[in-house]
């Protein structure tokens, strides 16, 4: 004759069941941010006008191939990269500072293997070649409490992809900068805020190791401007970048 469960095995079995659930859910998330996609959100405005603070991207992980900085919590389980591949000109790219291994900067590729990068009176130079700049009206820009009109541009890389860049000013210190001739194995990167961006052409951050990239800036999915106070619920809606949900990323 069959026995039935008591109420107390019952509720022991639902518990087991919940928690098996629960660990196949981390173990599943944990692997598509692995191999596929993760979040990361924008928080300074180094990249505008192409990302602005306050944006939520996706990052494709398998766009360059997989390096320990793939790995949650960049684990040191291998060296090099599997299935790696170079980024292209244009390429927004997510990646670990160079100087430290640990923090998250994201930048727009310019600079591939061998290149030779300058910056001459504001303008990008290719391998001894200006790229083309089109003018594309203003941009307000905000430094120190300060709000300043830069001009908005479309830049066009040698391979003919195009994107908007910020320049307040061609005498910045930035603007002017000696020859950058990219090492084997790594690229240039530069903020799309050319005039604030921390970047390939300070010491602080320098070439970038391919084995250092995390993956392609792909999908711009969500997006709120700050003005929402988290315990007055009626703001949220008012914050939300609605025009930005759900964009590819150029």
């Amino acid at each position: 004759m069959q026995k039935s469960l008591s109420v107390a095995d019952r509720k022991r079995g639902g518990v087991l069941e919940t928690v098996k659930t629960l660990v196949y859910a981390i173990i599943i998330a944990l692997a598509v941010r692995t191999v596929a996609y993760e979040p990361f959100n924008i928080p300074s405005g180094s990249m505008k006008p192409t990302l602005l603070v306050g944006d939520y991207l996706f990052v494709s992980k398998f766009s360059y191939g997989y390096s320990h900085f793939s790995l949650p919590l960049s684990l040191p389980l291998f060296q090099g990269r599997l299935f790696g591949r170079v980024p292209e000109r244009g390429d927004v790219a997510v990646f670990k500072l160079p100087s430290d291994g640990k923090t998250d900067y994201i930048k727009r590729i310019v600079g591939l293997p061998g290149d030779k990068i300058q910056v001459l009176n504001g303008v990008l130079n290719i391998n001894g070649k200006p790229v083309e700049l089109q003018a594309a009206g203003t941009f307000d820009e905000s430094i120190d409490g300060r709000t300043i009109t830069a001009q908005r541009l479309i830049e066009t890389l040698p391979n003919g992809r195009q994107h908007y860049i910020l320049d307040i000013t061609p005498n910045g210190p930035l603007d002017n900068t000696g020859v950058f001739e990219v090492p084997p194995g790594h690229v240039f990167a530069m903020g799309d805020n050319r005039d604030n961006s921390l970047d390939s052409r300070t010491n602080e951050v320098g070439y970038v190791p391919i084995e250092n990239l995390i993956g392609r800036a792909d999908i711009l999915f969500f997006s709120v401007d700050g003005t929402a106070d988290l315990f007055m619920p009626w703001t949220w809606p008012t914050a939300i970048r609605y025009d930005r949900l759900f964009s590819i990323i150029r």
